[in-house]
């Protein structure tokens, strides 16, 4: 056998040593500049002009545009040039007739650019790709489901994204008119109401029965789904309208011009009441979830705790806070505080009360997290957007200030409020307060350290070190931890230097099965046009669900670094059923822990390295000596840094 590089081995002792200044030294380059505006992308400002009957019509008026020509030429090429007036870049989508005049004319009339067709497996592939795109971009994409039978397969990922605030605008292929469409499968595929399929979890929905009205109702379709709260919104094509000549029925027809809604932001005296609790707290907590999406959103975050010296608590949805920083904590921080302001919680229920499943009935213990007379604030859009049928909303909690806005929106009236608000005394209780978090969060990182370094050596490989040598081979780079489906206890946010929005790009939002491969290939694919290095944590169970997306990864050139957390069991289940056993007695009737039927992925074992390089990726594994690991991790970097997709298949310990 060939010798070991010892170079490459990442040991104990060098871990503990290196993780120690990790902080200081893993700071990553400034982001490029942005590219320069042009009139069809910069956005719109609001308006610096006083009220007046010439901005009233400038603004509200008809657009200056043009008639547009229609002689000759089929409904589906206007469409495309409807597409085209917007930031759309990729369409990813499976090919399916019911849309079949739209696609001819994307990639013949429109030449395949802006959107560009990415050809996936799966409908659910397509969305998840969208979404992940979007956790680095800010910007959706568009995806097109072949009828009723492709809506479905995409259903779950638009729910994910839906529970996400993430928009992605969904098209439907449909034969609406029953006269005139193809008998059979055509027939079987259609309905009277296709959007009905997504309606309770998407944000609007529309079906367009002319050229105009598509134009109009896709303009509108973006503009609702790119307003906070984001979320998908869906349209129905009618495939004969698509095929058929443009018709303007005696109108002039013309392309809306796209002008983005300024986000809602917090009412003005609410948000002055806010600041003066969290200016007078002496343990106010922030508590951060769907925050903030942008390095700008992050940097007003920062800006307010460093105002308030108050702990940070980063929940699961974003990064919203640098990992660096020391008001940065857990959520332990919680229990102490008179104070808690909310940012966009998903469940702010559960974050300030505790629910312990404890008996075989199901009926658990609900206990309290905070102190009595503790003051809750809330700023969240998701008032504007909740449903009835579908729960994502969770469990209903009183606040005391309530703001409905959006956070980075608000962010900046609320930073002034805190400023006006504070006093000279108040700013020395505060800087006191700052120094005693400092301390805390020094201990706390070495406590973290220390905990990483338990089992170091074991076999298969714990899910600490599978992190830990994953940056030790790409902290150099300007790296994005794209969409990752491996639950690994949290340890690339204890253990890796976070600073950038797209370092983290959170959960799915659903916690659907099945997203985190085609997510984290939408997100390589947003940052390999930045230049970036894109690495994912891949869960065995989830890649199963829709292992195509593979395929498209390498069919369109999108780099990406797979580690797989191959723990060969859907090891949540494994835990649940081992749970209500222990409160049913049977393992001591039976004398067997049965948890894992039902739920191992063993027997045989998945050779996912095998599965990749059939697909065109390089692959190795599976990868069960932890020494083995740092070497193989090299050398799929540099596959990577190449230009070609990479999966690496470790047996890990099951978080």
């Amino acid at each position: 056998m060939p010798k070991k590089d010892s170079s490459l081995k990442l040991n104990r002792r060098k871990f503990l040593a290196a993780a120690a200044v990790a902080g200081a030294s893993g700071a990553v380059n400034p982001a490029k500049a942005a590219t320069p505006a042009t009139p069809e992308t910069q956005q719109r400002l609001p308006s610096a002009l006083p009220p007046n009957a010439r901005v009233a019509a400038a603004e509200t008026g008809a657009p200056d545009i043009p008639p547009y020509s229609t002689e000759g030429r089929p409904t589906s090429d206007f469409m495309v040039d409807v597409i085209k007036t917007l930031d759309i870049k990729y369409m990813p989508a499976n090919p399916a007739a019911s849309y079949r005049s739209l696609h001819e004319s994307l990639i013949d009339y429109g030449k395949n650019t802006m959107p560009e067709f990415l050809t996936c497996m799966h409908e659910e592939s397509a969305v998840g790709m969208a979404h992940g795109y979007y956790k680095i971009t800010n910007k959706p994409l568009m995806t097109v489901c072949h009828g009723t039978v492709g809506l479905m397969h995409a259903t779950m990922n638009i729910y994910n994204a839906f529970c996400d605030h993430a928009p992605v605008i969904v098209i439907a292929g449909n034969d609406l008119d029953a006269a005139y469409r193809p008998p059979e499968v055509p027939t079987i595929h259609s309905a009277q109401d296709i959007n009905a399929i997504v309606r309770d979890f998407t944000k609007w929905d529309d079906t367009p029965v002319s050229a105009q009205h598509f134009a109009q109702s896709f303009v509108r379709a973006y503009q609702i789904a790119t307003t906070p709260p984001c979320a998908p919104v869906a349209l129905s094509l009618d495939d004969e309208l698509a095929q058929g000549p443009i018709r303007d029925y005696g109108q002039k027809l013309y392309i809306p011009k796209f002008v983005p809604n300024a986000p809602p932001q917090g009412e003005l005296g609410a948000v002055r009441d806010a600041a003066q609790l969290l200016v007078n707290a002496e343990h106010p907590v922030i508590v951060a979830d769907r925050a903030v999406n942008t390095q700008k959103g992050i940097n007003l975050l920062v800006q307010l705790a460093e105002l308030l010296q108050a702990p940070v608590v980063r929940q699961r949805a974003r990064l919203n806070f640098p990992t660096t920083h020391y008001l940065g904590r857990p959520a332990s921080v919680i229990p102490q505080a008179d104070v808690i302001m909310g940012l966009e919680l998903t469940d702010y229920w559960d974050t300030v009360n505790k629910f312990i499943d404890n008996n075989a009935e199901g009926v658990g213990t609900v206990t309290s997290r905070i102190k009595p007379g503790t003051k809750l604030i809330s700023i969240s859009t998701a008032q504007l957007i909740t449903k009835s049928n579908y729960q994502e909303f969770e469990r209903f909690q009183s606040v005391d200030v309530p703001i409905v806005g959006d956070v980075e929106a608000t962010l900046p009236s609320l930073i002034e409020a805190v400023k006006l608000a504070l006093t000279d005394d108040r700013k020395n209780v505060i800087a006191q307060r700052g120094q005693s978090i400092r301390k805390d969060h020094e201990r706390g990182r070495n406590a973290n350290l220390q905990a990483a370094a338990i089992a170091w050596e074991a076999s298969p490989i714990s899910t600490a070190r599978l992190c830990a040598e994953i940056y030790a081979q790409i902290k150099d780079f300007d790296w994005s931890l794209v969409p990752s489906s491996g639950n690994v206890s949290g340890w690339p946010l204890r253990l890796w230097p976070m600073e950038k929005h797209y370092q983290w790009t959170g959960t799915s939002g659903g916690y659907g099965v099945g997203w985190g491969a085609p997510a984290s290939v939408g997100a390589a694919l947003a940052n390999r046009d930045e230049g970036r290095f894109s690495v994912s944590i891949q869960s065995d169970g989830d890649l199963m669900y829709a292992p195509g997306v593979l395929w498209t990864a390498v069919r369109h050139k999108i780099p990406l670094l797979a580690v797989m957390h191959n723990n060969r069991g859907y090891h949540q289940e494994v835990m649940t059923v081992q749970r209500l056993a222990n409160f049913r007695n049977r393992v001591a009737y039976t004398g067997d822990d049965l948890g894992p039927m039902g739920t191992s992925i063993m027997n045989p074992d998945i050779e996912y390295h095998k599965l990749a390089e059939s697909m065109g990726w390089w692959a190795k594994g599976p990868i069960k000596d932890p020494a083995d690991l740092g070497p193989t991790l090299k050398e799929a970097v540099a596959v990577v840094r190449g230009g070609q997709p990479a999966l690496v298949n470790v047996w890990t310990q099951p978080r």
